[in-house]
């Protein structure tokens, strides 16, 4: 039809506009700056992308809204790229989105393969990103109406399929020990005040628990802290002269022909599934990553499930991909709904409200030179954050050969340092300090740690969304199967259960 026509050429010429803005040497000045600032701050274990993106918002005072806006969206991908650095070299993700990235990161390091580690990282970051930048490209205002048509039932029914993706975090017969873990960062979720009615549960009367366990706090005890005392316990190298990797054994960042057709099929789908994800107001980068880490796993060969964990390149590049395409997917709803769908963007958007710009579903026709302009940039920061990282590879992992007399006070001192800066209280430096020794101890046990992440990061959104959905349906829980996307969601967690379920017979007979 003729309105069909006129909307493709309105679209078009929008795009070409965004293309000579985000192309001009002013703005692509801006990406670099704001991916190399976002990396190394993203580095810091503690610092995520909100503190990084907050940091930028008085630099930018005085910017055109389009230059900032690219600023900022560099700063973006560039803190969740410099996240998984600390988490694959010290297992420290002070970055949400790069929790799952340790899992085999981590191990890969240890085995002198930390080049190798941070190359598919970088691969796999530009290759979610730029996927995610070209679906953002073709589909974002047909997107906005994807993601408005989800409600608070529909996140409630996501977020059970995100739970029971803990099932790819237990190893052979640890299922109940990935439970339990499970269940406990549930529990600590509950801690501080009820988001609906305010009322305060489970401080035990301590002024400082009212506010709730900081994610920050939980994960720097859980991993960097708890792994600086798996050290020292294990009396791992008694005289602390050097570190495990030497100079010479940080492996190479070259990887073979078969290392990449295997990564190939991984970043495919995981691009796909963190975009879709990242579309959705409230999930992100972080649910992204473990659904990805966990689907990834769960259709994995028998054989390929045992490397989970233990320094699989698929495990790897499943969450480094879609982290990265869930960053750009989080942009939908921001510039075309007005509706942050992280912390991240909801201090973006109000930056945006700053500059007097109004994000909404005409954002792309009234402002397409700004629109389009963090799209088209989001691909030329892709490419900036390659080039800037493969070369300086080498350089970074040697942080490994650094002598754990010296590594291990280090780490202590990011995981303190991180957590104060928060919040400027001594008595969450006190906490952390338990967690850790908690953490070592479920670790010598044999408890998983990422579960109980999982746990503790959807126990709020599970919280908020199932009372909600409550509320608008009079008490009611027919919104299980009353609502098409919830009863599919539904359905998919029951399949999830089956699945564990036959494959537990089918070992049991073999």
């Amino acid at each position: 039809s003729i309105f069909t026509v006129f909307r493709s050429y309105i679209m078009i010429e929008g795009m070409m506009m965004g293309i000579n803005t985000a192309f001009s040497g002013y703005n692509i000045l801006m990406v670099m700056m704001g991916c190399f600032a976002g990396t190394i701050i993203g580095m810091l274990p503690g610092l995520g992308p909100m503190s990084a993106i907050a940091l930028m918002i008085p630099i930018t005072y005085g910017f055109d809204p389009a230059s900032a806006m690219i600023l900022m969206a560099g700063v973006y991908y560039g803190a969740i790229f410099g996240g998984s650095t600390s988490s694959i070299l010290i297992n420290a993700p002070g970055v949400a989105g790069t929790v799952s990235s340790s899992f085999d990161g981590y191990p890969m390091s240890q085995k002198g393969q930390a080049g190798k580690a941070l190359a598919i990282a970088a691969y796999a970051s530009f290759s979610g990103g730029t996927i995610a930048a070209l679906f953002l490209l073709v589909a974002a205002p047909q997107l906005a109406k994807v993601s408005l048509s989800f409600q608070s039932a529909d996140y409630f029914a996501l977020m059970c399929v995100g739970l029971l993706s803990i099932a790819a975090f237990a190893s052979k017969g640890q299922f109940l020990k990935a439970m339990i873990m499970t269940a406990l960062g549930l529990a600590l979720a509950t801690v501080g005040q009820d988001s609906l009615s305010d009322i305060t549960r489970f401080a035990f009367g301590n002024i400082n628990l009212m506010d709730g366990i900081s994610f920050v706090l939980l994960v720097m005890a859980t991993f960097a802290m708890s792994e600086a005392f798996m050290i020292i316990f294990k009396k791992m190298d008694i005289n602390f002269k050097s570190s495990d990797v030497s100079k010479s054994s940080l492996g190479s960042i070259k990887l073979s022909k078969k290392e990449v057709k295997e990564m190939i099929p991984t970043i495919g789908r995981t691009s796909v599934l963190g975009f879709f994800v990242g579309v959705l107001p409230g999930a992100g980068a972080t649910i992204a990553s473990f659904l990805a880490w966990g689907f990834e796993r769960s259709i994995a060969s028998a054989k390929e499930k045992l490397k989970f964990g233990k320094g699989s390149i698929k495990g790897l590049t499943a969450p480094e991909t879609a982290n990265n395409a869930a960053c750009t997917g989080s942009f939908v709803p921001l510039l075309t709904l007005g509706i942050p769908g992280s912390g991240t963007t909801a201090v973006m958007l109000g930056a945006l409200l700053s500059f007097g710009v109004q994000p909404g579903p005409r954002l792309y026709v009234e402002q397409p030179e700004l629109f389009w302009a963090v799209i088209i940039s989001m691909y030329i920061g892709n490419v900036v954050l390659l080039v800037l990282n493969l070369p300086l590879i080498p350089y970074i992992a040697r942080i490994l050969a650094i002598p754990k007399n010296i590594l291990v006070p280090l780490v202590l001192f990011f995981s303190v340092t991180g957590v104060y800066l928060i919040s400027f209280n001594s008595f969450d430096i006190y906490f952390m300090a338990i967690v850790a020794l908690l953490s070592l101890v479920l670790r010598v046990l044999n408890y998983p740690m990422p579960p109980l992440i999982l746990g503790f990061i959807l126990g709020g959104m599970i919280e908020k969304n199932l009372r909600r959905a409550v509320l608008i349906n009079d008490g009611s829980f027919s919104f299980i199967w009353e609502r098409p996307i919830s009863l599919s969601l539904f359905i998919i967690a029951i399949l999830i259960v089956l699945l564990q379920v036959y494959q537990g017979f089918k070992k049991e007979k073999e």
